[in-house]
C-alpha cells in the first residue's frame, strides 16, 4: 500500500513544532497553504515557480533553528550549517556533521571531502546546484569526533522537516551515521550499500562517506557502482 506523503508531512512538521516549543520559540513567520489535489500538484500556477513554496519554508526553517541550542554543540560551533542547493531537486545527498570548513563557511560538504563529493556528483551528469546536501547533524562535533545519539535524536526533527519541504526521489545517505539513521538500522554501511531501500516513498541508496574515501581510495569503485544505479533511476523520468 503506498503510503500517504501528505500525512507523513504533517506528521513531521508537528514533530518539528513539538521541537520548537522545547527551544523556547513561541511564534513562526510560516503561512499555511491550503491542501493541494494530487491532480492539481503537477499544475503550478501560472506564472509561479514550481519550487518556489519548497524554497520559502527551508528558509523558514533555517531561521528557526539559528540560535538552536537543543544539544551541547551549540556550545562550541561557530554556525549552524543547515543545507545548500536545489530545493525541488530530485536527488538529495545526506552527510554526517560538519567539518571545520563547514563550520566556518555555513555551508556542508565544503572540505576537501566536499570536493570530492562534487566530483562524483559531476559523474552522474550533475552539478552541486542542481542537487540538495545536508547532514544528519547541524553543528560541528569537537575534533570532528562521531555524533552521539542525544546530539543525532536533537537535530532529528530538522531532519525531518527538511525532508518534508524537500520531497525528493532519491536520497543518497553518505557514511554510517547518515545511512543508520535515516533507515534505523543499526546494519554496518557495507551491508547496506549498493541497493535501495524505502524511507515511505523515498529511494534510499547508502554509500561511503568521501571522507572516508579520502583515507580508503580502493573503495572509490563501489560508491561509483552505488552511484551508476542511482543514475539510472534518475533517468526513468
Amino acid at each position: 500500500m503506498k503510503r500517504d506523503a501528505g500525512g507523513e508531512a504533517i506528521a513531521a512538521v508537528q514533530s518539528y513544532i513539538h521541537y520548537l516549543q522545547h527551544l523556547g520559540v513561541t511564534e513562526l513567520p510560516v503561512t499555511l497553504a491550503p491542501p493541494v489535489r494530487p491532480e492539481a500538484a503537477a499544475l503550478p500556477a501560472q506564472g509561479a515557480a514550481p519550487d518556489a513554496e519548497p524554497a520559502v519554508r527551508l528558509a523558514q526553517l533555517a531561521a528557526a533553528v539559528h540560535d538552536c541550542s537543543k544539544c551541547g554543540l551549540h556550545r562550541g560551533r561557530t554556525q549552524v550549517v543547515f543545507g545548500t542547493g536545489d530545493p525541488a531537486a530530485a536527488l538529495v545527498f545526506v552527510g554526517e556533521a560538519p567539518g571545520h570548513d563547514e563550520d566556518v563557511q555555513g555551508e556542508p560538504f565544503v572540505g576537501a571531502a566536499g570536493q570530492l563529493l562534487n566530483r562524483i556528483i559531476a559523474a552522474i551528469g550533475l552539478t552541486r546546484e542542481q542537487v540538495y546536501i545536508l547532514n544528519i547533524i547541524k553543528c560541528r562535533p569537537p575534533q570532528n569526533r562521531n555524533p552521539q545519539p542525544d546530539e543525532i535524536a536533537a537535530c532529528w526533527p530538522i531532519l525531518q522537516a527538511q525532508l518534508a519541504c524537500l520531497r525528493p526521489r532519491i536520497i543518497c545517505a553518505l557514511g554510517t551515521f547518515a545511512a543508520q539513521t535515516l533507515l534505523q538500522t543499526e546494519e554496518r554501511i557495507s551491508r547496506l550499500r549498493g541497493r535501495f531501500h524505502r524511507l515511505g516513498d523515498i529511494q534510499v541508496m547508502p554509500t561511503y562517506h568521501p571522507a572516508f574515501l579520502l583515507r580508503n581510495p580502493q573503495y572509490k569503485r563501489a560508491v561509483w557502482e552505488d552511484m551508476q544505479i542511482v543514475q539510472r533511476a534518475l533517468e526513468l523520468r
